[in-house]
């Protein structure tokens, strides 16, 4: 947000400043040149008034000094001529032996024109009429306006640098200016973000009167989260607790059933308690993990990992664990628990010999594979085996629930679970979550 607000203001002030840097060159010149011109209008009303005609000689007089020395010196750059466009005329000492080109014009005019040597020269000039001549006389004051485009380069210098510094410190104070007023944006973000990682349970609401009527509803809404989630975790412990005891007598019941219609009750029975147990599962998984504060895993594992290695003892079968340093996850512990629990217990129920645990972590990646040495699996039972009470092998013991249970608590943590061939001829479990707590700095 704050790049976007930078970016506007700097379009802004890209846009305005040149704009207002040149209309005010352009009032400048305009001025400039209007006051060089006057100057020289003024010039040439004292040369008007001091021109005269000779009738004895028969020509024309300017009698009256101008005061301006410049007007001696040959070629210095100021110059005046009176002209009829015939045989009359006169001339500052300054022009010497050259004329100011000459257009007719009734009124006052200003205009620029070339000059002796290459100069650039400003001129003003009118025509006039003097008694007894017939033909107007034309009078013209030009000067050299190098004067003039040097103060006028000097003025857009003075003010393209001005404007420039002007639009820094305007970005300077406005970047400022974004930066302490979106402060508290910031804080909510960080803040956002400390209760996503499960460092804090709610937003602070020290903000302004606006930011903080929001956080005190986004605070509202997490509330009722927590709530609903604890109300629907109690509800199922509540909910197995009251099914419990009525499958256990039924089940005693069914041994004074006869033989051939106690096989079709155990079936039902059994359905019943997979379903039970699968949405049970379900229903007291937390949800997504980055609402949980970081738990060490491999203390939250120890004590499932010890008893499934005295089981695999008794069996006879090899359990190994590879472990790459510590980890801490953004899990419920029961969460983890249950779906290491299945997928371990899944290897042991079909391992031979030996069942390997590998847990790594990348970025926040949570990699979890467990493999064995037991018959494995083909593509299609791999596919069928997370499917919710699938059976592979009615011989064996068990639900069938383990691996859904499994995928259902992988899609809960935003994870995926790829089943495979392992090396050593048995089910390869990957589970790759998205769960791994970043270290804090000091």
């Amino acid at each position: 947000m704050s790049v976007r607000l930078l970016l506007a203001v700097l379009v802004m002030v890209g846009l305005a400043l040149p704009v207002a840097g040149t209309l005010l060159s352009h009032h400048y010149r305009a001025s400039a040149t209007q006051a060089f011109d006057e100057r020289l209008e003024a010039t040439l009303n004292v040369i008007m008034a001091g021109v005269t005609y000779d009738r004895v000689e028969q020509q024309l007089v300017h009698d009256r000094a101008l005061g301006d020395p410049r007007f001696d010196n040959v070629y210095s750059g100021w110059y005046w001529q009176i002209t009829d466009g015939e045989e009359n005329t006169l001339a500052s000492r300054s022009l010497w032996d050259q004329r100011l080109p000459v257009i007719d014009s009734d009124t006052l005019s200003a205009r620029s024109i070339p000059g002796p040597r290459g100069q650039s020269l400003r001129v003003v000039e009118r025509d006039i009429h003097l008694a007894p001549l017939e033909a107007p006389l034309h009078i013209s004051v030009a000067a050299r306006d190098d004067v003039l485009t040097r103060d006028i380069g000097e003025f857009q210098r003075l003010l393209w640098g001005g404007l420039v510094g002007l639009g820094v410190l305007l970005l300077g104070v406005l970047a400022l200016q974004v930066r302490w007023g979106l402060a508290p944006l910031r804080r909510m973000h960080a803040n956002l973000h400390e209760v996503e990682q499960g460092r804090a349970e709610q937003l602070d609401t020290r903000l302004p009167d606006e930011l903080a009527t929001l956080a005190a509803s986004m605070n509202a809404v997490l509330a009722r989260d927590q709530r609903l989630i604890e109300r629907g975790r109690h509800t199922a412990g509540n909910l197995a607790h009251a099914l419990k005891t009525p499958l256990s007598v039924m089940r005693l019941q069914l041994r004074q059933l006869p033989e051939a219609n106690r096989a079709a009750w155990e079936v039902e029975l059994e359905r019943v308690d997979s379903a039970v147990r699968h949405h049970l599962a379900r229903a007291s998984a937390a949800g997504e993990g980055i609402r949980f504060a970081p738990i060490d895993l491999h203390a939250t594992l120890a004590p499932l990992l010890n008893g499934l290695a005295r089981l695999a003892q008794r069996r006879g079968i090899a359990l190994r664990q590879t472990w790459t340093g510590e980890i801490n996850v953004h899990m419920d512990g029961q969460d983890i628990q249950e779906l290491v629990g299945n997928l371990m217990d899944n290897a042991l129920r079909w391992a031979h010999s030996d069942v390997q645990l590998q847990v790594e972590s990348e970025g926040q990646q949570l990699t979890l594979t467990v493999s064995d040495d037991g018959p494995g699996m083909s593509e299609a039972e791999c596919q069928q085996a997370v499917q919710r009470g699938k059976r592979l092998d009615e011989q064996r013991s068990g639900s069938g629930l383990g691996l859904a249970i499994v995928t259902d608590l992988v899609a809960l943590y935003s994870g995926h679970m790829h089943l495979s061939r392992a090396s050593t001829g048995g089910l390869n479990v990957a589970v790759a979550l998205p769960v791994v707590a970043r270290n804090r700095r000091v």
